[in-house]
């Protein structure tokens, strides 16, 4: 069969997901990267929700599958592919991390909000509610360095792009959202380090994101003139 392809935008990090679970597991795949202000025909036509990322997935038959949704791409890739497991064997623990695997995604609910809002006063409720989560986050770390302690998992996959928006917030202003989480800080810098999650990314992904801050008119940037 021909290669798997990732269909990506060059900011979304549900998109990262999935691609950090290809590069752990060393499986060759093309990167298509659409802008999403202007969907091609093409990926309107194959995509249910119009959303990245999409997996194509070719067939024996000579049909391709497309898989839609990260934690499914994510999924599918942990099942049919070799290489390094990415999810603990014991069903139970498996199940806290799918479960954690969807705290991400709602940590990123609110990293939306924060990044992209123009008033003060949601960007202060945001700001509080990513505080809050972190903190729940901090109760689930052991010993580290990564959440499930030795072992890089799909967990991993979910909040390294999540850290990554922060890489670049911080240049711009301190939020302060991780004073009084130092296991999170200690799992964040581990994952910054990874190879997969360095690569998961243009290199010019800190451009494109403040770019992105200001096509929003983001609040985010005001505090940056205020410092």
């Amino acid at each position: 069969m021909s290669q798997l392809t990732l269909v990506s935008h060059l900011l979304c990090p549900y998109v990262q997901r999935a691609a950090i679970a290809l590069l752990e597991k060393n499986v060759p795949f093309e990167r298509v990267v659409i802008d999403l202000s202007q969907k091609p025909d093409w990926f309107v036509a194959i995509s249910p929700l119009g959303k990245v990322p999409l997996l194509r997935v070719p067939q024996f038959s000579g049909k391709e599958a497309i898989l839609f949704e990260s934690n499914v791409i994510c999924e599918y890739l942990e099942e049919t592919q070799a290489g390094v497991r990415l999810h603990p064997e014991n069903p139970l623990s498996r199940a806290e991390h799918r479960a954690w695997m969807e705290f991400g995604s709602a940590i990123l609910a609110d990293l939306w909000g924060y990044e992209t809002t123009r008033d003060a006063e949601v960007f202060e409720q945001k700001r509080q509610a990513l505080i809050a989560k972190f903190d729940r986050v901090e109760t689930a770390l052991g010993e580290g360095p990564y959440f499930g302690g030795e072992r890089f998992s799909l967990v991993d996959a979910v909040f390294a792009p999540i850290f990554r928006y922060f890489d670049v917030f911080d240049q711009i202003t301190d939020s302060h959202i991780f004073d009084a989480t130092p296991k999170v800080r200690a799992w964040r810098q581990a994952l910054a380090e990874r190879p997969s999650v360095r690569k998961a990314v243009v290199p010019e992904y800190p451009q494109h994101l403040r770019d992105f801050l200001r096509k929003h008119d983001a609040h985010l940037l005001t505090l940056a003139a205020r410092a």
